[in-house]
């Protein structure tokens, strides 16, 4: 559905003025950014449907705003948008609903072209890993999939979350520590060696694939 159906006449005009003023025109946008906001949108919310879902809300918040966007950085703006409706849908909801990420989905993330950017999202993470970022709360979620899976700093995320340095600090590391906790299953006997998977770094979820532990 496009999101210019929602719009009245008179927001009609926004895009036509976006492009006069040098600011992309809504239908740029959805072709420069659409997959990177489907791929933090399918992290943040865990299943396609309300990924869809919240890309669609995005889009359409978008095109409403564009006539007040101040020039900046756009991905910082879109990141900013997807994030906070995330939380107010997650705050309405009590819940998040989490479920494996199956080949198809992993397909759908990938970009044709992946930038560096999206190689933080094109990570596969498997069921243990995606059930135990379900239990986290949403704002600690936002931080740690903004932070390992965006690769945005701190003060990036602390803008975007609309809070302080030292609260989006607390959220990543001590969303970290509950992913530790929650993957602790999956450490090695002792004495024996063998692969057990990806497990939760100190540096977060960017190490994750492909680690092999040894005694």
């Amino acid at each position: 559905m496009d999101p210019r159906n929602h719009a009245g006449a008179g927001e009609g005009d926004g895009e036509a003025d976006a492009a006069v003023e040098g600011v992309p025109t809504w239908d740029q946008i959805v072709e420069r950014h659409s997959d990177r906001v489907y791929r933090l949108a399918y992290r943040l919310t865990g299943n396609r449907p309300d990924a869809e879902d919240l890309t669609q809300e995005v889009f359409v918040r978008v095109f409403r705003s564009l006539d007040t966007y101040t020039p900046g950085t756009f991905e910082g703006w879109l990141h900013r948008i997807t994030t906070n409706l995330f939380l107010d849908q997650a705050r309405r909801k009590q819940r998040i609903r989490f479920d494996a990420l199956s080949d198809e989905r992993a397909h759908r993330l990938r970009s044709s072209a992946p930038s560096p950017d999206a190689a933080y999202a094109d990570q596969t993470f498997d069921d243990d890993i995606e059930r135990a970022l379900a239990t986290l709360p949403p704002d600690f979620r936002a931080a740690v999939v903004l932070c390992d899976v965006e690769g945005l700093a701190y003060e990036e995320i602390a803008e975007i979350l609309d809070t302080k340095l030292g609260t989006v600090r607390s959220r990543i590391h001590r969303g970290r520590a509950m992913l530790r906790s929650a993957l602790a299953h999956r450490a090695p006997a002792p004495g024996r060696a063998r692969y057990s998977g990806p497990r939760v770094p100190d540096g977060g979820l960017t190490g994750l694939t492909g680690q092999a532990t040894a005694t």
